[in-house]
């Protein structure tokens, strides 16, 4: 047995991988067990977890790998500092401290938080470790690559292929030009936090119109036809300063930078619609130009801009590309499980096998019930986290004095939760194993009803106390999704990361003498018989839902389907607004009870907020406080 550590760390979104005879064994970030979001830490608890779910100590493991080379980024830091002195004093003197304590000495940090690891540490390249979890758990045989994010070492964006057991990168593009940068640089003008809002920018866009993208295009990079370009770095600070942009940039963009958790105006919603359609240019044109330099007919994408599911959509909708595979943790907590499958692979040569994973008792030649978009990767759903015993959660609920009812029966769990969530209940759903990535996929979920035209501010406002422009997300019945989205039929979406519009056939018509809403008004108009899940410009970040993957989860969309017709549910984070995604069932309860969620399915076991008597004494306030101490 050969067993490999991957670990990512001390930047952001740490996580550690476990990988065991070339299977992905473990994989979580640090943020779900310390509770603090985006954890830069070394992931001490995540490594307890993946460790334990094998059984093994760290003198046991044969390979411990970290997902980057920390002096080549030191080499970057040093003369980008250098090339810009004195201007960036400032951020030197920060940056300093922090790599001479830790980044500089990572193997001695290593051999202290893994007491009895006495082997080698093998340092993989950024990107490499980008690629590795793109390709390696993809379910394609040979595959173009592209992994585009911020920056790594010095590489923004990488072009490579692999095929069988072999990566090979044969293209990059340097800091400081990068797209994701660039988003960044705006995720933080229009007054969200850098590595953290991006995703919020995303879902802003459609609010405002792309009134600035040809000015981006003109004054801030120099966009080729192959997508790499070159950024003018006088509208720029990221490479001398402490913050994203310059005072020129202000002035191009007629003012100061929004102060975060002001008003939005429609300034920032026109950035955003701006920069988003700039950034769906650039990769169009880095796959096209993929496609042309490997020939390849499928595409694996990673790093961090992989995220940027509108973007995705697009590439598979007007690409090239047949197939497109995207890895779920597509960050920089992904590298941890790339560097791992990279040694597997790359440095110890060992087969990878790519034939789809099929259930028990099912004939080769039959299809999956329920999953015929099976498309057999090795990422297991990317349910690779910790899951609750039973016997725990019923201790523990006893121990809370609350009430509640268990379901020995599958099917009638489902049916009863499918008509709490019909009849317009808002539902935490806990199942399984914790997803792996920064989505919720039907194991730390809370659920809607996507029917509802008030379920989607109310779930924001009520729920996750956030801004009221967020979109939510629907879940779908995989065999269904092309009756409610242009998608090809069973187009596999399992990891959210796909945008697709709803189908004309299921949008609402607008009256002809209706006015036109612009801005966060835009809310205010129906658009679909799914408005929940309804983004303002028709759209939908879709997860399908199979048999195969979601278990439980699948039964319960079924059980909706057969009560109400419909294959849509609202999937949306099980946490609030700046907290992880719920670990356990205590963090499930805590947060249920301090919220306006209707009723909390743990497992198999049923909590109705009415039925509780302590659910008065929990507020969201105290709430918070008692999970940041965990």
């Amino acid at each position: 047995m050969t067993s490999i550590l991957g670990l990512s760390a001390f930047y952001h979104d740490s996580a550690a991988c476990l990988v065991v005879d070339g299977d992905i064994v473990a994989a979580a970030q640090e943020e779900r067990f310390s509770r603090k979001k985006h954890d830069e830490r070394f992931p001490k608890l995540a490594v307890e977890y993946c460790l334990s779910a094998a059984g093994l100590t760290p003198d046991k493991i044969d390979y411990v790998t970290f997902y980057d080379k920390p002096l080549l980024k030191f080499d970057r830091l040093l003369e980008t500092y250098l090339g810009f002195a004195p201007a960036g004093f400032g951020s030197f003197v920060k940056a300093m401290p922090v790599w001479l304590k830790d980044k500089l000495y990572l193997p001695r940090a290593m051999r202290r938080e893994l007491p009895g690891y006495k082997k080698r540490f093998v340092f993989t390249e950024h990107h490499e470790s980008h690629a590795a979890s793109a390709f390696f758990p993809s379910p394609f045989e040979r595959a173009a690559v592209l992994t585009v994010d911020g920056v790594g070492e010095w590489a923004t964006a990488s072009i490579g292929i692999g095929e069988g057991n072999r990566l090979r990168l044969t293209h990059e593009m340097h800091f400081p030009h990068s797209p994701g940068l660039l988003y960044s640089a705006f995720t933080y003008f229009c007054g969200f936090k850098v590595n953290s809002g991006e995703y919020k920018l995303m879902g802003l866009a459609p609010y405002g119109e792309p009134k600035y993208a040809e000015l981006i295009r003109e004054k801030l990079i120099d966009l080729k036809e192959d997508g790499s370009f070159r950024m003018d770095q006088s509208y720029f600070n990221y490479c001398q300063g402490l913050t994203m942009t310059s005072r020129k940039f202000e002035t191009l963009f007629g003012g100061l930078p929004r102060r975060p958790e002001t008003p939005l105006t429609q300034r920032e919603m026109d950035l955003a619609a701006s920069v988003q359609i700039v950034t769906e240019e650039i990769l169009l044109r880095m796959s096209r130009h993929v496609h042309t330099i490997t020939g390849e007919k499928k595409l694996c994408l990673a790093g961090g801009v992989a995220l940027n599911c509108v973007a995705n959509g697009r590439i598979l909708r007007e690409g090239p590309f047949e197939d497109l595979w995207i890895q779920p943790a597509a960050g920089d907590a992904g590298g941890a499980l790339g560097a791992a499958l990279f040694v597997w692979h790359q440095l110890l040569g060992k087969p990878r096998h790519t034939s789809p994973t099929r259930q028990r008792g099912v004939a080769a030649n039959e299809p999956l019930a329920g999953a015929s978009g099976w498309n057999g990767d090795s990422q297991h759903g990317s349910l690779l986290g910790p899951r609750c015993d039973e016997a725990d959660i019923k201790s523990f609920l006893d121990l809370k004095g609350a009430k509640y009812r268990h379901f020995d029966d599958d099917d009638e769990l489902c049916r009863f939760v499918a008509n709490l969530v019909a009849t317009e209940n808002v539902v935490g759903w806990m199942q399984g194993r914790m997803e792996f990535g920064p989505r919720a996929l039907g194991s730390r979920s809370i659920l809607g009803d996507a029917r509802s035209p008030q379920m989607q501010s109310a779930m924001n406002v009520r729920i996750k106390f956030r801004e009221s422009f967020r979109p939510f997300a629907p879940s779908v019945l995989e065999e269904r999704v092309a009756e409610f989205f242009e998608t090809r039929p069973h187009e596999p979406s399992p990891y959210m990361l796909l945008v697709a519009n709803v189908r004309e056939s299921k949008r609402t018509q607008r009256p002809a003498d209706a006015p036109k809403l612009t801005g966060i008004d835009k809310l205010k108009e129906l658009r679909s018989c799914i408005p929940a899940v309804t983004h303002v410009d028709n759209s939908a970040r879709i997860q399908t839902v199979d048999a195969e993957r979601h278990g439980r989860y699948y039964r319960l969309l079924k059980a909706f389907e057969a009560q109400t017709g419909s294959p849509v549910v609202i999937n949306t984070s099980f946490n609030v607004r700046g907290e992880p995604i719920v670990l356990n069932h205590e963090h499930a309860h805590r947060c249920f009870l301090a919220t306006n969620m209707d009723a909390l399915v743990l497992e198999r076991f049923v909590l109705l907020k009415k039925d509780q008597p302590n659910a008065a004494e929990q507020t969201l306030e105290t709430y918070l406080q008692e999970f940041a101490l965990d």
